[in-house]
């Protein structure tokens, strides 16, 4: 059996595969006990690094099927290297954003959880997924009974790791919120080459790339910007190393105040902040309208004295971020729709 390794973590990941001929050759006994088969090979020489490496993007999607790859990836995870069958098949994910990159990258998915909020989930060839759960708590009986091939989760899910590796191989891919654009593009490669998708992974990571240079170049010399969550009345900031610090950190937004402390619901703060701190532009999530509860939105609640004082308030410079930036955070069509937003608000700005 054959492994490739991937890094979810490392900032230049590449394929690795064995490189002795002696060894595979020692292995050969191995596989025949356990049952696995191993692809042809001319055994009188080293594996070329070129043809491992396609081994993977030749796979194709096989999810609602019962094929199964004798290739294996190790995949280097939040919780360490974990072994999944390229193309693994059933395939149970519970990470919303986990699921905008598969879709992008038109992968179908075997189990997701139910109540998922947003419309850009799934794959265009996607057969109707079973439902195994939520986003933070599976269905272990579900579970149990599709004998998934892999379990992908992200940080809601992150404390039923051990749970769920009783169950299958469970690879956590949460985003580093600290190192956002590194680490969901990492991510966005690894997803590539599990699924044989590679190439595909690679021009969507273009075209994100592309809107970065983009919304950087309407930006500059406009003002400084803040980052703000409305949650029915309360109001958090958000800083550089928050999961919406990209703002600052990668498209270049200066901060109106570089002294936010990193909370995982951002520093609590009030009107009177705003008007003190004065920024430019305001960056919002409406919190409650992301999760579909009801009450006030968030441009109502922020439409009083104190904000009407800001240069971003009396500018019309309030730009409204995507529920997908609070419930796919680091997911394709997040950065996509979030980027171009931005790039179009800098580019009507005066």
């Amino acid at each position: 059996m054959s492994s490739t390794v991937l890094s979810s973590r490392s900032s230049l990941p590449f394929l690795k595969r064995p490189l002795l001929t002696a060894i595979m050759t020692a292995l050969v006994t191995t596989i025949s006990v356990t049952g696995c088969s191993a692809p042809e090979a001319n055994n009188s020489e080293p594996a070329d690094d070129k043809t491992e490496n396609q081994t993977a993007d030749n796979a194709t999607n096989v999810a609602n099927n019962d094929a199964v790859s004798s290739e294996k990836i190790s995949v280097n995870t939040v919780k360490g290297d974990v072994d999944v069958p390229i193309n693994p098949s059933p395939l149970v994910v519970y990470d919303m954003t986990l699921l905008q990159d598969l879709a992008a990258l038109n992968v179908a998915v075997d189990g997701t959880p139910s109540n998922l909020m947003l419309d850009n989930l799934h794959a265009k060839t996607q057969p109707e997924p079973e439902g195994v759960g939520t986003v933070f708590e599976p269905d272990l009986e579900a579970l149990n009974a599709m004998k998934p091939q892999a379990i992908l989760i992200g940080s809601r899910m992150a404390d039923k790791y051990d749970e769920l590796s009783t169950i299958a191989p469970t690879l956590d891919m949460s985003i580093d919120t600290a190192n956002s654009y590194e680490s969901s593009k990492q991510r966005l490669h690894d997803l590539g080459a599990l699924f044989g998708k590679s190439d595909e992974a690679l021009k969507l990571q273009a075209d994100i790339d592309t809107l970065i240079d983009e919304t950087k170049a309407v930006i500059k010399d406009k003002g400084t910007g803040l980052v703000i969550m409305v949650n029915g009345n309360k109001l958090s900031a958000y800083g550089a190393q928050s999961r919406y610090g990209f703002i600052h950190s990668v498209v270049d937004v200066p901060m109106a105040d570089d002294q936010i402390k990193d909370a995982k619901h951002g520093q609590p703060v009030s009107f009177e902040y705003l008007q003190k701190t004065n920024p430019d532009w305001l960056f919002v999530l409406d919190r409650s309208a992301a999760i579909g509860e009801d009450g006030a939105g968030a441009k109502a609640v922020l439409d009083n004295p104190l904000v009407a004082q800001t240069n971003a308030w009396r500018k019309n410079q309030v730009v409204y971020l995507s529920p997908d930036s609070y419930l796919a955070f680091g997911g394709y069509y997040q950065w996509i729709q979030d980027l171009t937003t931005i790039k179009n608000a800098f580019a009507g700005a005066q």
